[in-house]
């Protein structure tokens, strides 16, 4: 292990829009624990166990957004990041399932949730 001073550790040596992505993954995550329902309102029916898969993903988030601002996390968090927009895709696909499932969300704006999570995932791989 390295240690490192106080200094070092709140230097930034990424560019800035890496940690504007690590920080709107801390912001999402931790909007699982502030409205925890809006996001069981949008859990596929046939995931079991609503409330620990919110919470899971949720700290997942806010792991690999802050693993994000690390070098010797980044790599990680960045596979990480792009596998769990993968798997989020399941809940976007689910959403345009039903009139139900969308949560009174506008189709268009279903629609266009699946290209930005492949946007999303671009994003994070324009750093490996």
């Amino acid at each position: 292990m390295v240690l490192v001073s106080p200094i070092e550790f709140i230097k930034m040596t990424n560019p800035w829009h890496l940690y504007l992505m690590a920080s709107l993954y801390v912001f999402a995550g931790i909007m699982h624990f502030i409205k925890p329902k809006l996001y069981l309102r949008i859990m596929p029916r046939y995931l079991p166990n609503h409330k620990l898969l919110v919470i899971l993903s949720g700290l997942a988030e806010v792991i690999l957004g802050i693993g994000l601002c690390f070098e010797a996390t980044k790599l990680l968090a960045i596979y990480g990041i792009m596998a769990m927009l993968i798997l989020f895709l399941l809940v976007h696909f689910y959403m345009l399932s039903s009139k139900k499932a969308g949560a009174g969300i506008p189709r268009w704006i279903l629609i266009l949730r699946i290209p930005l999570q492949f946007a999303l995932m671009y994003w994070a791989y324009t750093y490996l």
